[in-house]
């Protein structure tokens, strides 16, 4: 049983943050490392087929879109780890001795969606991790055999449950995006935001891998929000820096010193404000595995409505900080899906309980649950009950 981490938060410590990007309705905000990560690498693998099944246990597969993945090394004493892949020389006459690399590398599908290749090599599938655990929430489903629920729900529980998502590709002016904007020195991460909505955060270790990694946020999934933001949304506008507010400038020096006052103020913005709701919240973590002194793990919010909601996966060092990082943000149908689950999980799955709890009756309960795709759980008689008493 993997370890529980309790009030895991996102320590974004050693990456700075440069001025955002804006792409018509998109805004790139990149975060730059001084000091890259030398003992863990990060490297991109392809898949034959983007939609596949993964065994994940005995007679249990995972079906989704999996277009790559990622393999992580690392090394046991600090020394610089190099990205899987790399190569010191090749065959004379070999494609790679031309400069030519291959297009595609052929893989067997993991066992797991993190599995261990060798002492200092995990294999993980990049955001379905995060997923796993969100759509594993109180998988099991009722623990007390309550006569409201159907026998389907006392059997089998929620399985099985899904969720759809766009690939970054369908999300307008992302492509464009990050094709335009070159990257800076340094770069480690990229905070993307849509109609100035966050929508996902990427963090790597090391600048090579960023750049080896980049465009892999096409290949991403994102949540249906995101998806109607940027087909709705105008351009958003740019912010300038105004270096009036800095007093005179009679040098070089008062230039460089008002610039880089503009760039702090910005960052400063930008973490307490544009992605405060990302950075500031508490999340229930759980150990996925231990890469030497780092830890692989996955998070859920706190499913609160109406508010921001994200999940993730990250690689922390011993001290907390980020290695790696990558979050979907969740919809609000998403969100309530998530705290009807975890209320009803709070009360022993007891209706009564759980109602008085979200101050509602039994039957808007009913209905609720109903509404969020889980109607199928209660018996037909009990839901046919509840929806006469809320129609009543």
């Amino acid at each position: 049983m993997s370890a529980v981490l309790p009030g895991f938060r996102l320590d974004l410590g050693g990456l700075d943050t440069r001025p955002a990007q804006v792409w018509g309705g998109v805004r790139l905000v990149p975060l730059v490392r001084p000091e890259p990560i030398a003992d863990l690498r990060l490297h991109r693998e392809l898949y034959e087929e983007e939609y596949t099944g993964v065994p994940v246990g005995r007679r249990t597969s995972y079906h989704s879109y999996i277009p790559h993945g990622f393999v992580a090394d690392w090394t046991r004493d600090g020394t610089p780890a190099a990205a899987y892949g790399t190569r010191l020389d090749a065959p004379a006459g070999s494609a790679c001795a031309a400069g030519v690399p291959p297009e595609r590398i052929r893989v067997r599908a993991p066992r797991r969606l993190a599995k261990r290749e060798s002492r200092t090599r995990l294999r993980f599938l990049p955001l379905h991790l995060a997923l796993e655990g969100y759509l594993a929430l109180h998988f099991g489903g009722p623990s007390v055999a309550w006569e409201q629920w159907s026998e389907r729900a006392l059997r089998h529980g929620l399985s099985p449950r899904a969720e759809e998502a766009y690939a970054g590709d369908q999300v307008r002016g992302l492509a464009d995006a990050l094709r335009v904007f070159e990257l800076h020195p340094g770069q480690c991460g990229l905070v993307v935001y849509v109609a100035d909505a966050l929508a996902a955060a990427f963090v790597v270790p090391h600048p090579d891998d960023y750049r080896a990694l980049h465009r892999t946020l096409l290949l991403d999934l994102y949540g249906e929000l995101i998806h109607h933001y940027a087909l709705l949304s105008a351009p958003v506008p740019d912010f300038r820096a105004d270096l009036r507010a800095a007093g005179p400038i009679g040098s070089t020096a008062d230039l460089r010193a008002a610039v880089e006052g503009q760039e702090r103020a910005w960052a400063a913005f930008h973490d307490r404000t544009m992605a405060g709701d990302l950075l500031d919240a508490s999340y229930r973590a759980r150990e996925v595995r231990r890469l030497g002194r780092f830890t692989l793990a996955r998070f859920l919010p706190e499913f609160k409505p109406r508010r921001e909601n994200h999940i993730g996966e990250a690689i922390t060092d011993e001290h907390g900080r980020t290695a790696y990082l990558k979050t979907f943000r969740l919809s609000e149908p998403q969100v309530r899906r998530g705290h009807l689950l975890d209320r009803l999980a709070a009360h022993d799955w007891h209706l009564p309980s759980a109602a008085a709890a979200l101050g509602l009756t039994e039957a808007q309960l009913g209905v609720r649950l109903e509404g969020a795709g889980f109607g199928a759980l209660l018996r037909r008689d009990v839901l046919d009950g509840h929806r006469r008493a809320a129609r009543g």
